[in-house]
């Protein structure tokens, strides 16, 4: 067995619960320094700020390039960053907030080279990954207003008691345009014999053909932004990231990554069911450090879950709690594995 060798330098920057961080990773040939470090005396928060500002910078130093080659503005970053990736959890309703992550980065110039995603990270990364720089937001918009509720819903949800009670059986019954509909079948009853690809309350059809509309696929297989989606195999119960560099995408490799039991029935590729990748891991950022050859890189991981939290005091708090822990990411174990193969730092300023 081979191990891949580490990177010299990679970056990580992410949101969560309006807490975004910065995490470096430097190895011992760069003398165990780490940006953000703040020299003695000095404010980290300001070194920290210092390098966001050197990040969303306009003209390239000495010794930058330009990060952003497609867009007309140009955010720099030094030389041995070699890519920009993007890893998108999943988190159903909440991946709506990845668009303003994706604005604030496409507003500053930075395009990544990567996108890797996880069940609706994975439908976003798609979006993103499958268009032009200059369509990415106008997809992403269309995407998320296409699988909004019509207007009855939104006027029912507001009323007291039984307003968003109402609203989510409605969602229950007739399911979302564009997004998924009702399986009759398997209202039948739990044991009523279904095919392995139809097992779930709800089709995803919707879903195929709202991609196949908004996401251009020719443009993942010409390598242009490489894209990866992680799905869990029912057999084998082992998490599998399906990569456009090895593989040739389509709607059916998001559609997998998004299938959530029993609501969506998995998704057979290449012979084999696969499930919602957040089943196994919901932020799959352990794909960069498994990916070989490695590359320096700048990664943004964002988070729609909360790894921290209070003691629940009721039963709705301790649901709450337990979709937290249950989906919130293992960035932090992944790096302090990391750690013992070469020298990391982590920074969380509060921007």
């Amino acid at each position: 067995m081979s191990v891949a060798p580490t990177p010299t330098n990679t970056r990580y920057a992410w949101q969560g619960s309006c807490r975004p961080g910065l995490v470096t990773r430097t190895s011992s040939t760069a003398a165990n320094s780490r940006v953000g470090d703040a020299p003695s005396g000095r404010d980290p928060d300001a070194a920290v700020l210092d390098w966001r500002n050197a990040i969303t910078k306009t003209e390239p130093g000495p010794g930058e390039i330009p990060i952003d080659r497609a867009s007309s503005r140009r955010a720099t970053l030094p030389a041995d960053i070699g890519q920009v990736v993007l890893v998108l959890q999943g988190g159903g309703a909440l991946g709506a907030y990845q668009i303003g992550v994706y604005q604030a980065l496409h507003e500053a110039g930075i395009e990544p080279d990567w996108v890797i995603g996880t069940s609706t990270g994975a439908i976003n990364a798609s979006l993103i990954a499958g268009n032009d720089v200059a369509d990415r937001l106008s997809r992403l918009r269309e995407f998320w207003s296409r699988v909004q509720q019509g207007p009855f819903h939104q006027a029912m949800a507001p009323w007291p008691l039984f307003g968003g009670l109402v609203a989510n059986w409605l969602t229950i019954a007739r399911g979302i345009p564009g997004f998924f509909k009702p399986n009759p079948f398997a209202f039948a009853g739990p044991h009523t014999p279904l095919s392995a690809s139809s097992a779930a309350f709800y089709s995803t059809e919707p879903l195929a053909r709202t991609l196949n509309e908004l996401v251009d696929f020719t443009r993942i297989e010409r390598h242009a932004t490489r894209l990866t989606v992680g799905a869990a195999n029912v057999r084998t119960g082992e998490m599998r990231y399906f990569d456009s560099r090895d593989t040739q995408l389509n709607a059916k490799h998001v559609i997998a990554s998004g299938a959530l039991p029993p609501a969506f029935p998995a998704a057979r590729i290449d012979g084999d069911l696969y499930w919602d990748g957040g089943i196994l891991s919901n932020t799959p950022v352990e794909a960069v450090f498994d990916d070989y050859p490695r590359r320096n890189a700048l990664v943004f991981v964002v988070h729609l879950w909360n790894p921290h939290g209070s003691e629940p005091e009721t039963i709705w708090q301790v649901l709450n709690r337990q979709k937290d822990i249950q989906y919130a990411s293992r960035a932090v174990t992944h790096t302090v594995k990391q750690s013992s193969y070469t020298g990391f730092g982590m920074l969380y300023p509060n921007w």
